[in-house]
C-alpha cells in the first residue's frame, strides 16, 4: 500500500514568485562570473553585451534552480528533488521530523513566501538531516507545519440524540494556549545581554582584518583619527575609561537594536496537537515548532550582567534542535531576556509543574568549595606575577602591576560565587542542577530522556574526594553535569533518577 502512494503522489514546484528571489540569491554566487563578464566587456568595447550576458546568467541559473526543484510529501517520507546535471533525491522519514521553522526575510514578505527548514535531529551543523523548502508560499508553509508536527488525536462524535445533549456539546477546544507574549518593557534587558558585545567584536575584528589585507590604517580617516589624537594625549587611566565606556555605548545600542530585530512580536503558544510554536522577527520573521513529546527538559540562563538586572531566558532541552549554533539561532529560546520570574514561569507552564524551579536544591559541601577557592586565586596569582615580572624586566609602569592585584579579590568574590550557585536535586522525574557564575544555568532535565551517565575525575578532583556526575541524553545540549560531588553521593543521585541503570555496572564488596 506505502508503495503506491509514494508511485502515485503527486511531486510540487515551489511557488513561481521565487523566480523573482533566486535572482538575487544568485549574486553572491556569481559574482566571480559576473566580475569577469564586467572587465571582458570593460576592455572589449562592447560593455552593454557582457552587462546583458551576466543578467542573463542569473537569471538562468534562477530558473534553473526552479525548475529543477521538487517536493512531496507521502504518509511516510518527506522527498526534496533537485539538480540539472547531478539529481539528488533527499528523503527523510516522517516519524523523525522533530522541528519545523518557517521563516521568511524581508523579501520573502513582500512576495507573501517563506522558507520552511524540516528539523530532524541527526546533527546540528551544516544543514546536516534537515530538509529546505526556500520558496513556499505562507499559506501552503503553515499547512506543512501541521501537517508535519500535528500529533492530535482525531475527535471521536458520537453519534444520536444523546450527542446533542452531552454537556458542552458545540464548544469547541481552543487551537492554541499563549504561554508568553513580548512586552515592549522587556527591552530595558537587551543591553545587558551579551549579544551587543559580541557583535562589536566581529565588526571590529572583520574591520581589522580588511584593513589588514589592504594594509590601511584606519586611524588615519575622519573620526578615528581625531580620536585616536585625543587618546594618545589623555592620560593612561582616563584613555582606558574612555574606551570602555565607549564599547559598552555601542555595545548597548547594538544589543538593543538587535533585540527589536529579532524578538520584535515574539509569542509562544502550545498547540492543540501537542506542538510549541515560537514567533517572531520584525524585518524577519522566524517561526519554529517543537514537538512537546520530544522535549526533554528546560534550562533558565542567567548571564551575569542580565542576573544583576534580574534577568533571565528560558531555553527548551529537546531532541532536534541545533544547539550547535546557539539557542536563538538553533530555534531553543523559548523566551528571550526578561524578567527572571516571567522565565520561571514561562519554564513552570512548559513544564506543567514548578516543582523543580522552586525545588531546594542540596549544596556541595565545602571540598566543593575549596576547588572553587584554588582555582580561582591560582589565576589570578598567576596573572599577578606575569605583570609583576613583565613591570621587573621589560620596565612596563609600576603601577600596572600595582593595578592587578585587583585580580585578587575579584577572585575571591568569583569563587564565592560559583560555590554559592552550585547545586543539585532530583524530584518528581527531573533531575536539577544549577552552576556557574559567569553564566549561571539551572536545568531541569527529565528523567525519562536520560540515556546513560559519565562519572567524570580530574587528579584534583580525585584527591579531594570528588566526581562530575554527567547525565547523557539525545536533547539539547546532550551532557548535564552536577560538578564536584562525593562519589557515593553521585552513585545515589543516578540511582535515584534513573533506577536499576547502574546495577549492571557495580560490584559488591565483600
Amino acid at each position: 500500500m506505502t508503495a503506491v502512494v509514494e508511485q502515485t503522489a503527486d511531486w510540487r514546484r515551489l511557488s513561481p514568485r521565487m523566480l523573482a528571489v533566486h535572482p538575487v540569491q544568485e549574486v553572491p554566487r556569481a559574482f566571480p562570473l559576473l566580475l569577469g563578464l564586467f572587465v571582458v566587456g570593460r576592455h572589449g568595447g562592447s560593455g552593454d553585451l557582457w552587462r546583458l550576458a551576466g543578467v542573463a546568467v542569473v537569471v538562468g541559473l534562477a530558473m534553473v534552480r526552479w525548475f529543477t526543484t521538487t517536493y512531496r510529501v507521502t504518509p511516510e517520507q518527506v522527498q526534496v528533488r533537485r539538480g540539472l546535471l547531478r539529481r539528488t533525491v533527499l528523503s527523510v522519514p516522517r516519524d523523525r521530523v522533530r522541528t519545523v521553522d518557517v521563516t521568511s526575510h524581508l523579501l520573502h514578505r513582500v512576495l507573501g513566501l517563506a522558507r520552511v527548514t524540516v528539523g530532524t535531529g541527526q546533527c546540528d551543523r551544516k544543514r546536516g538531516g534537515e530538509v529546505r523548502l526556500d520558496g513556499l508560499s505562507t499559506a501552503e508553509a503553515a499547512r506543512l507545519r501541521v501537517e508535519l508536527l500535528d500529533r492530535s488525536p482525531v475527535p471521536v462524535v458520537p453519534a444520536g440524540p444523546a450527542s446533542a445533549a452531552a454537556p458542552g456539546a458545540g464548544t469547541a477546544a481552543p487551537t492554541e494556549t499563549e504561554l508568553a507574549a513580548l512586552r515592549p518593557r522587556w527591552v530595558r534587558y537587551a543591553p545587558f545581554s551579551l549579544s551587543g558585545l559580541v557583535s562589536v567584536g566581529v565588526v571590529v575584528g572583520f574591520v581589522q582584518r580588511a584593513a589588514s589585507e589592504a594594509h590601511v590604517d584606519v586611524f588615519r580617516f575622519g573620526p578615528l583619527r581625531s580620536a585616536g589624537e585625543d587618546l594618545s594625549r589623555a592620560p593612561l587611566a582616563l584613555a582606558v575609561a574612555e574606551v570602555v565606556l565607549a564599547v559598552l555605548v555601542v555595545a548597548a545600542v547594538a544589543g538593543t537594536v538587535g533585540y527589536v530585530l529579532a524578538f520584535w512580536r515574539f509569542r509562544l503558544t502550545r498547540q492543540a496537537g501537542g506542538t510549541l510554536h515560537v514567533t517572531r522577527g520584525l524585518v524577519t520573521t522566524r517561526s519554529t515548532t517543537i514537538e512537546e513529546r520530544r522535549l526533554r527538559g528546560v534550562e533558565v540562563s542567567e548571564p551575569l550582567l542580565l542576573r544583576a538586572v534580574r534577568g533571565a531566558r528560558c531555553i527548551a532541552i529537546a531532541t532536534g534542535l541545533r544547539v550547535g549554533r546557539g539557542a536563538e539561532r538553533g530555534g531553543s529560546l523559548l523566551l528571550p531576556p526578561a524578567p527572571r520570574v516571567e522565565a520561571e514561569t514561562v519554564a513552570a507552564a512548559v513544564l506543567r509543574t514548578d516543582v523543580p524551579l522552586t525545588v531546594p536544591l542540596t549544596p556541595h559541601g565545602r571540598r566543593a568549595r575549596w576547588r572553587r577557592y584554588t582555582r580561582a586565586l591560582t589565576g589570578a596569582v598567576l596573572f599577578v606575577a606575569a605583570v609583576a615580572v613583565g613591570a621587573r624586566l621589560f620596565g612596563w609602569p609600576q603601577r600596572l602591576w600595582l593595578a592587578a592585584l585587583v585580580a585578587l579579590p575579584v577572585a575571591v568574590v568569583l569563587a564565592e560565587d560559583r560555590y554559592r550557585n552550585l547545586g543539585h536535586a532530583v524530584t518528581r522525574g527531573f533531575l536539577v542542577s544549577r552552576l556557574g557564575s559567569v553564566v549561571r544555568r539551572r536545568y531541569a532535565l527529565s528523567t525519562d530522556g536520560i540515556v546513560g551517565w559519565t562519572f567524570r575525575r580530574s587528579l584534583f578532583q580525585r584527591r579531594a574526594g570528588l566526581v562530575t556526575l554527567e547525565a547523557t541524553t539525545a536533547a539539547g545540549r546532550q551532557r548535564y553535569e552536577v560538578p564536584d560531588v562525593a562519589f557515593g553521593h553521585a552513585l545515589a543521585v543516578a540511582d535515584e533518577a534513573v533506577p536499576g541503570l547502574l546495577t549492571p555496572f557495580l560490584t559488591r564488596r565483600r
